[in-house]
């Protein structure tokens, strides 16, 4: 069966084409960084898109990936330490138990967690401020609604729900739309980019009907950004 990290490790090299939207989230993300953060943990680092955006100097920069074939896209150097790690593994974030980080990243990726809950509460227990960027099922909802699917992601109400179980966090929410010259072109725009919005549901003569029968000529996009301030030395007393 195709997994997720399948998809996304065939898709690398379309991935870092055609991740439009994933980068305007990260510069999003990283216009509320007010810090320099020497240590930073990003979580589903993919090709190196929020390394790429960060614009002071690190003494260490650790990034995972489910995705073999996204990490060997990344950047490298004697900074740079790159995993594998599935964060849908229970014992995934043990490996970090005990070390410190100043600021954790995770752009575009916990949306497919498995047990979002579970995850958020895991990186809670590395006790660093983070800054996330979820996609909610306002993604692609005018497809799915269309196809008669259900969405494959969790709703808004669901991630700012269990966020605030974790953190003290600033939570905002973005949308987007990105708009194509054809259906056919916005079909092949999900594929590269590699998330698909029918993953496995439909058959090609559903597919088919799907293209002449979506109304929209964008698709929409919904995220939320759960941004921790800089922690202050008080906070520990």
């Amino acid at each position: 069966m195709r997994t997720i990290q399948d998809e996304f490790s065939q898709n690398a090299q379309n991935y870092t084409r055609y991740n439009i939207i994933q980068s305007k989230v990260i510069d999003q993300l990283m216009a509320l960084v007010e810090d320099s953060p020497a240590s930073v943990l990003d979580i589903g680092c993919g090709s190196g898109g929020v390394y790429e955006a960060i614009a002071w100097e690190m003494d260490r920069f650790v990034g995972v990936d489910f995705a073999e074939g996204m990490l060997a896209l990344h950047p490298e150097g004697e900074e740079i330490q790159l995993e594998v790690l599935d964060f849908n593994d229970p014992l995934g974030f043990e490996r970090f138990a005990g070390e410190q980080f100043d600021r954790i990243f995770s752009a575009s990726a916990l949306q497919w967690a498995s047990d979002l809950d579970r995850t958020l509460a895991q990186i809670a227990t590395l006790e660093a401020p983070v800054s996330l960027a979820i996609f909610t099922s306002g993604t692609f909802e005018t497809l799915h609604q269309t196809a008669g699917i259900p969405p494959l992601l969790r709703s808004r109400e669901v991630v700012l729900r269990l966020a605030s179980r974790y953190f003290e966090a600033e939570m905002t929410t973005l949308r987007y739309t990105l708009a194509f010259s054809s259906v056919r072109e916005m079909f092949r725009y999900i594929k590269r980019s590699g998330v698909g919005g029918a993953r496995g549901i439909l058959s090609v003569g559903q597919m088919k009907e799907l293209m002449r029968r979506y109304p929209l000529s964008y698709l929409e996009y919904e995220i939320v950004l759960i941004h921790e301030p800089q922690r202050r030395a008080d906070d520990f007393s």
